[in-house]
């Protein structure tokens, strides 16, 4: 078995206004951290549908990004998140390639995937586009694994340095999933406190003080997240895979390195392998210093195919 990865060449036609973070360079610093890697099973991020967002936000909502979507120049949404000609279509791509992905380690065609599509999607709130996010990709996924597979229990972890308060609101009120993240605390959006626990128990939030580097996190982890996603036992993990917790990144302050996404990838995969047949599908969210990017990737996706082979 192999591990997949998802892209397409569309996810570089969502142009972003000049200096802003979230930029086409961070697919080619991807790529070309990925490019010599021998054994990865590289396909293209299908379109999603309708159908597919419309498992997380409403009709109004989707009319109002479609609406939106610029023939020139661009559109912002609100401060930080713009639409450009490309975007809507870069946007179904993510989602696309986030359901392909779960439909392709559900089958066993591969044994994991990694989707790295832009823009991201764990900010996106069912009817507000916020923090570079349109549609909440993750999310849509997860509700994707569970009707279209019948899955009673999906995991969803998300070590981005920013709270997933997009991906926390979708799905809120959803008992068969389990929404981890882990964030720097105080920072955007200003969600994510201990005490948001979902309307099922079904959230945990694993708030980070600024500049809290890998040996914190990964006793936070062994002592908080580990323990309930075993206890939750998932059926298929969903990750977040968010990389601007890396010390070298300009949007926060924490300090982890390439190793300690190593250690919370592997963690993440132990779980995995005992409770969903080792079926995991990681996609991209934040991570704006090019090389760290790169390297983070990297050493994560060699992670999936370590496990995976």
């Amino acid at each position: 078995m192999t591990t997949a990865y998802y892209s397409h060449d569309d996810c570089l036609a969502h142009v972003t206004p000049p200096g802003h973070p979230e930029q086409m360079a961070r697919l080619k610093a991807i790529g070309a951290a990925l490019s010599e890697v021998q054994g990865l099973d590289r396909r293209d991020a299908p379109l999603g549908t309708a159908e597919h967002v419309l498992r997380c936000h409403t009709e109004r909502y989707l009319e109002m990004i479609r609406t939106a979507a610029p023939e020139e120049g661009w559109v912002s949404l609100d401060a930080d998140t713009h639409m450009s000609p490309g975007t809507l279509t870069a946007a179904w791509r993510a989602v696309g390639g986030c359901i392909a992905a779960v439909d392709a380690v559900m089958a066993g065609e591969v044994a994991n995937a990694f989707v790295g599509c832009r823009p991201p999607g764990h900010h996106a709130e069912t009817e507000r586009a916020m923090g570079f996010c349109l549609f909440g990709n993750v999310a849509i996924a997860a509700r994707h694994a569970l009707e279209a597979h019948g899955l009673e229990r999906v995991a969803i972890v998300d070590f981005d340095v920013h709270h997933g308060n997009g991906t926390q609101d979708l799905l809120w009120e959803e008992e068969r999933t389990l929404f981890v993240s882990s964030h720097e605390m105080p920072l955007f959006p200003g969600t994510g406190r201990a005490d948001e626990r979902g309307a099922f128990d079904n959230v945990i939030n694993i708030p980070l003080a600024p500049g809290t580097g890998g040996a914190e996190m990964r006793a936070l982890y062994e002592r908080e997240v580990i323990p309930a996603l075993d206890d939750f036992a998932p059926e298929l993990v969903l990750i977040s895979a968010g990389f601007d917790a890396h010390a070298a990144d300009p949007l926060a302050t924490l300090r982890w390195t390439e190793a300690d996404f190593v250690w919370v990838t592997e963690a993440v995969l132990d779980v995995a392998e005992a409770h969903a047949g080792g079926r995991v599908v990681s996609t991209l969210e934040g991570g704006y210093d090019l090389n760290a990017l790169g390297a983070s990737v990297a050493a994560h996706v060699g992670v999936l195919m370590e496990r995976g082979g």
